[in-house]
Protein backbone atom coordinates (compact mmCIF):
# COMPACT_ATOMS: atom_id res chain seq x y z
CA UNK A 1 0.00 0.00 0.00
CA UNK A 2 1.27 3.03 -0.86
CA UNK A 3 2.36 5.32 1.67
CA UNK A 4 1.12 9.27 1.27
CA UNK A 5 2.65 11.13 4.47
CA UNK A 6 5.17 10.17 6.68
CA UNK A 7 5.53 11.38 9.97
CA UNK A 8 4.85 10.97 14.16
CA UNK A 9 2.13 11.15 15.97
CA UNK A 10 2.18 11.97 20.30
CA UNK A 11 0.16 12.27 22.96
CA UNK A 12 1.34 13.50 26.21
CA UNK A 13 4.62 12.42 26.35
CA UNK A 14 4.39 9.22 23.89
CA UNK A 15 5.88 10.16 20.25
CA UNK A 16 4.58 7.44 17.57
CA UNK A 17 6.39 7.42 13.85
CA UNK A 18 3.54 6.81 11.66
CA UNK A 19 2.50 6.14 7.77
CA UNK A 20 -0.43 7.48 6.26
CA UNK A 21 -1.80 5.31 3.73
CA UNK A 22 -5.36 6.35 1.43
CA UNK A 23 -8.14 4.28 2.95
CA UNK A 24 -10.66 4.42 0.27
CA UNK A 25 -10.24 4.60 -3.41
CA UNK A 26 -12.49 6.62 -6.48
CA UNK A 27 -13.87 3.76 -8.58
CA UNK A 28 -15.33 5.96 -10.83
CA UNK A 29 -15.35 4.88 -14.72
CA UNK A 30 -13.20 7.42 -16.73
CA UNK A 31 -14.68 8.60 -20.06
CA UNK A 32 -12.94 10.60 -22.38
CA UNK A 33 -13.97 13.56 -24.47
CA UNK A 34 -13.59 13.01 -27.99
CA UNK A 35 -13.73 14.45 -31.57
CA UNK A 36 -16.76 13.39 -32.76
CA UNK A 37 -15.29 13.95 -37.01
CA UNK A 38 -12.07 12.09 -36.06
CA UNK A 39 -12.52 10.53 -32.61
CA UNK A 40 -9.14 12.51 -31.23
CA UNK A 41 -9.02 12.99 -27.13
CA UNK A 42 -9.36 16.48 -26.74
CA UNK A 43 -6.92 18.59 -25.15
CA UNK A 44 -7.61 21.28 -23.32
CA UNK A 45 -4.89 23.96 -23.00
CA UNK A 46 -3.98 26.81 -20.61
CA UNK A 47 -4.67 30.12 -22.14
CA UNK A 48 -4.19 33.70 -21.01
CA UNK A 49 -6.85 35.45 -22.19
CA UNK A 50 -5.00 38.30 -22.76
CA UNK A 51 -2.01 37.82 -24.19
CA UNK A 52 -3.69 34.69 -26.46
CA UNK A 53 -0.53 32.33 -26.01
CA UNK A 54 -0.86 28.61 -24.10
CA UNK A 55 1.04 29.30 -21.02
CA UNK A 56 3.13 26.61 -19.96
CA UNK A 57 3.83 25.42 -16.05
CA UNK A 58 6.90 27.13 -15.76
CA UNK A 59 5.08 30.59 -16.43
CA UNK A 60 2.34 30.03 -13.59
CA UNK A 61 2.31 31.52 -10.59
CA UNK A 62 0.05 31.22 -7.53
CA UNK A 63 -1.57 34.63 -6.35
CA UNK A 64 -4.63 35.28 -3.91
CA UNK A 65 -7.30 37.31 -5.22
CA UNK A 66 -8.22 39.76 -2.52
CA UNK A 67 -11.04 41.88 -4.15
CA UNK A 68 -11.95 41.57 -7.98
CA UNK A 69 -9.01 42.02 -10.26
CA UNK A 70 -6.59 42.29 -7.52
CA UNK A 71 -3.88 39.82 -6.27
CA UNK A 72 -1.02 39.46 -4.10
CA UNK A 73 1.59 36.74 -5.30
CA UNK A 74 2.85 34.40 -3.48
CA UNK A 75 6.30 32.59 -4.29
CA UNK A 76 6.35 28.88 -4.99
CA UNK A 77 9.85 29.06 -2.27
CA UNK A 78 7.29 31.39 0.38
CA UNK A 79 5.15 28.87 -0.18
CA UNK A 80 7.36 25.48 0.12
CA UNK A 81 8.64 26.96 3.15
CA UNK A 82 5.86 27.63 4.89
CA UNK A 83 4.55 24.18 4.57
CA UNK A 84 8.49 22.79 5.59
CA UNK A 85 7.58 24.95 8.51
CA UNK A 86 4.38 23.09 9.75
CA UNK A 87 4.29 19.87 8.00
CA UNK A 88 7.90 18.43 9.22
CA UNK A 89 6.28 19.37 13.17
CA UNK A 90 4.71 15.77 15.00
CA UNK A 91 0.89 15.72 14.74
CA UNK A 92 -0.01 16.27 18.58
CA UNK A 93 -3.58 14.81 20.03
CA UNK A 94 -5.09 17.77 21.32
CA UNK A 95 -8.09 16.78 23.14
CA UNK A 96 -10.26 12.97 23.43
CA UNK A 97 -13.68 13.23 22.58
CA UNK A 98 -16.57 10.80 22.56
CA UNK A 99 -17.37 10.45 18.65
CA UNK A 100 -20.78 10.20 18.85
CA UNK A 101 -20.15 14.01 19.79
CA UNK A 102 -18.91 14.54 16.39
CA UNK A 103 -21.80 14.54 13.32
CA UNK A 104 -20.97 12.82 10.28
CA UNK A 105 -21.58 16.44 8.15
CA UNK A 106 -17.14 17.19 9.74
CA UNK A 107 -16.07 14.18 8.30
CA UNK A 108 -14.14 14.22 5.00
CA UNK A 109 -11.51 11.50 3.98
CA UNK A 110 -10.03 8.34 5.78
CA UNK A 111 -6.39 7.06 5.77
CA UNK A 112 -4.83 4.12 7.56
CA UNK A 113 -2.16 5.01 10.25
CA UNK A 114 0.84 2.55 10.03
CA UNK A 115 3.82 2.20 12.76
CA UNK A 116 7.16 3.33 11.29
CA UNK A 117 10.36 1.76 12.67
CA UNK A 118 10.30 1.43 15.81
CA UNK A 119 6.96 2.27 16.53
CA UNK A 120 5.09 -0.86 17.16
CA UNK A 121 5.05 -0.57 20.68
CA UNK A 122 3.91 2.99 21.18
CA UNK A 123 1.07 2.08 18.40
CA UNK A 124 0.15 -0.87 20.32
CA UNK A 125 -0.05 1.13 23.26
CA UNK A 126 -2.36 4.11 21.42
CA UNK A 127 -4.75 1.80 19.70
CA UNK A 128 -5.65 -0.16 23.39
CA UNK A 129 -5.78 2.74 24.94
CA UNK A 130 -8.65 4.32 22.52
CA UNK A 131 -10.44 1.10 22.22
CA UNK A 132 -10.36 0.56 26.47
CA UNK A 133 -11.62 4.66 26.68
CA UNK A 134 -14.15 4.45 23.78
CA UNK A 135 -12.66 7.60 23.21
CA UNK A 136 -11.05 9.02 19.88
CA UNK A 137 -8.30 11.90 19.59
CA UNK A 138 -8.50 14.93 18.28
CA UNK A 139 -5.64 16.02 15.93
CA UNK A 140 -4.16 18.71 13.25
CA UNK A 141 -1.88 17.52 10.31
CA UNK A 142 -0.74 19.27 7.18
CA UNK A 143 -1.59 17.19 4.24
CA UNK A 144 -0.75 18.83 0.49
CA UNK A 145 -0.22 22.07 2.05
CA UNK A 146 -3.34 22.07 4.02
CA UNK A 147 -3.72 21.89 7.35
CA UNK A 148 -6.49 19.68 8.51
CA UNK A 149 -8.60 18.71 12.22
CA UNK A 150 -8.06 14.96 12.20
CA UNK A 151 -10.01 12.17 14.39
CA UNK A 152 -7.99 9.57 15.36
CA UNK A 153 -9.75 6.07 16.08
CA UNK A 154 -9.21 2.54 15.74
CA UNK A 155 -11.11 0.53 12.89
CA UNK A 156 -10.61 -3.45 12.68
CA UNK A 157 -7.38 -3.23 14.96
CA UNK A 158 -5.95 -0.53 12.38
CA UNK A 159 -5.75 3.12 13.79
CA UNK A 160 -6.82 5.32 11.48
CA UNK A 161 -7.05 9.36 10.58
CA UNK A 162 -10.33 10.86 9.72
CA UNK A 163 -10.03 14.62 8.31
CA UNK A 164 -12.20 16.51 9.75
CA UNK A 165 -13.89 20.01 8.33
CA UNK A 166 -13.39 22.90 10.73
CA UNK A 167 -16.50 24.29 12.10
CA UNK A 168 -16.36 27.69 9.64
CA UNK A 169 -16.03 25.42 6.39
CA UNK A 170 -19.68 23.71 7.79
CA UNK A 171 -22.72 25.87 5.76
CA UNK A 172 -25.11 26.91 8.25
CA UNK A 173 -28.42 24.46 7.94
CA UNK A 174 -30.45 27.63 8.62
CA UNK A 175 -29.34 28.98 5.15
CA UNK A 176 -30.77 26.10 2.98
CA UNK A 177 -33.99 27.65 1.62
CA UNK A 178 -37.90 26.16 1.70
CA UNK A 179 -37.22 24.06 4.67
CA UNK A 180 -40.66 24.13 6.73
CA UNK A 181 -40.32 25.13 10.58
CA UNK A 182 -43.03 22.74 11.54
CA UNK A 183 -44.20 19.44 11.10
CA UNK A 184 -47.53 19.55 9.45
CA UNK A 185 -48.04 15.59 9.95
CA UNK A 186 -51.13 13.77 11.55
CA UNK A 187 -50.59 11.17 14.44
CA UNK A 188 -51.67 8.46 11.71
CA UNK A 189 -49.10 9.52 8.84
CA UNK A 190 -46.51 9.74 11.91
CA UNK A 191 -47.60 6.20 13.34
CA UNK A 192 -47.60 4.37 9.47
CA UNK A 193 -44.23 5.94 8.65
CA UNK A 194 -42.49 5.03 11.64
CA UNK A 195 -44.21 1.22 10.98
CA UNK A 196 -42.39 1.31 7.30
CA UNK A 197 -39.23 2.17 9.16
CA UNK A 198 -39.20 -0.88 11.79
CA UNK A 199 -40.14 -3.21 8.37
CA UNK A 200 -36.79 -2.00 6.76
CA UNK A 201 -34.58 -1.80 9.74
CA UNK A 202 -31.53 -4.04 9.61
CA UNK A 203 -28.04 -4.49 10.62
CA UNK A 204 -25.76 -2.51 8.25
CA UNK A 205 -24.04 -4.53 6.33
CA UNK A 206 -21.69 -3.17 3.50
CA UNK A 207 -21.31 -5.68 1.25
CA UNK A 208 -24.62 -5.85 -0.29
CA UNK A 209 -24.82 -2.26 -1.34
CA UNK A 210 -23.39 -2.19 -4.73
CA UNK A 211 -23.10 0.37 -7.57
CA UNK A 212 -25.31 -0.48 -9.50
CA UNK A 213 -24.78 2.11 -12.27
CA UNK A 214 -21.18 1.31 -12.67
CA UNK A 215 -21.84 -2.02 -13.27
CA UNK A 216 -24.37 -1.33 -15.99
CA UNK A 217 -21.76 0.71 -17.46
CA UNK A 218 -18.70 -1.43 -17.70
CA UNK A 219 -21.39 -3.82 -18.95
CA UNK A 220 -22.29 -1.31 -21.88
CA UNK A 221 -18.91 -0.68 -22.52
CA UNK A 222 -17.99 -4.65 -22.67
CA UNK A 223 -20.48 -5.57 -24.89
CA UNK A 224 -19.43 -2.81 -27.64
CA UNK A 225 -15.73 -4.03 -26.88
CA UNK A 226 -17.02 -7.34 -27.37
CA UNK A 227 -19.19 -6.89 -30.75
CA UNK A 228 -16.13 -4.62 -32.55
CA UNK A 229 -17.97 -1.44 -31.65
CA UNK A 230 -14.51 0.79 -30.90
CA UNK A 231 -13.35 3.48 -33.06
CA UNK A 232 -9.15 4.57 -33.27
CA UNK A 233 -8.39 7.99 -33.03
CA UNK A 234 -7.22 9.56 -36.28
CA UNK A 235 -3.43 10.25 -36.78
CA UNK A 236 -1.89 13.70 -36.65
CA UNK A 237 -1.14 14.81 -39.47
CA UNK A 238 2.59 15.99 -40.11
CA UNK A 239 2.26 19.95 -40.45
CA UNK A 240 3.53 20.92 -44.36
CA UNK A 241 3.41 23.84 -45.70
CA UNK A 242 3.66 22.36 -49.42
CA UNK A 243 0.52 23.62 -50.39
CA UNK A 244 1.19 27.08 -48.56
CA UNK A 245 4.61 27.02 -50.21
CA UNK A 246 3.23 26.50 -54.15
CA UNK A 247 0.12 28.94 -53.71
CA UNK A 248 3.03 31.65 -52.71
CA UNK A 249 5.08 30.64 -55.41
CA UNK A 250 2.37 30.53 -57.96
CA UNK A 251 1.06 33.86 -56.76
CA UNK A 252 4.55 35.33 -57.12
CA UNK A 253 4.21 34.05 -60.62
CA UNK A 254 1.23 35.49 -61.51
CA UNK A 255 2.41 38.86 -60.06
CA UNK A 256 5.51 38.89 -61.94
CA UNK A 257 4.65 37.80 -65.42
CA UNK A 258 4.54 40.48 -68.13
CA UNK A 259 1.64 41.92 -69.16
CA UNK A 260 0.77 41.53 -72.85
CA UNK A 261 0.73 44.04 -75.03
CA UNK A 262 -1.94 45.66 -76.86
CA UNK A 263 -2.61 44.89 -80.30
CA UNK A 264 -1.58 47.04 -82.82
CA UNK A 265 -2.35 47.51 -86.52
CA UNK A 266 -0.51 46.27 -88.97
CA UNK A 267 -0.09 48.07 -92.21
CA UNK A 268 -1.28 46.90 -95.07
CA UNK A 269 1.76 46.05 -97.39
CA UNK A 270 0.92 47.30 -101.21
CA UNK A 271 2.30 44.24 -102.83
CA UNK A 272 5.26 44.77 -106.35
CA UNK A 273 2.07 43.76 -108.96
CA UNK A 274 -0.01 47.05 -107.59
CA UNK A 275 2.63 49.46 -107.78
CA UNK A 276 3.74 48.18 -111.31
CA UNK A 277 0.02 48.56 -112.51
CA UNK A 278 -0.13 51.95 -111.12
Amino acid sequence: MHTMWKGSISFGLVNIPIKLHTATEDKDIKLRTLHKECHSPIKYEKVCPVCEVEVQNEDLVKAYEYTKGKFVVLEADELEKLRKENEDKAVEIIDFVKIQEIDPIYFDRTYYMSPGDGGGKAYGLLRKALMNSEKVGIAKIIIRSKEQLAVVRVYENTIVMETIHFPDEVRKPQDVPNVPVEDKVTDKELETAIMLIDQLTTSFEPEKYKDDYRTALLELIESKQTGKEVVTAAEKTPATNVTDLMAALQASIDKTKPKPKPATAKKKRVSTKVKKEA
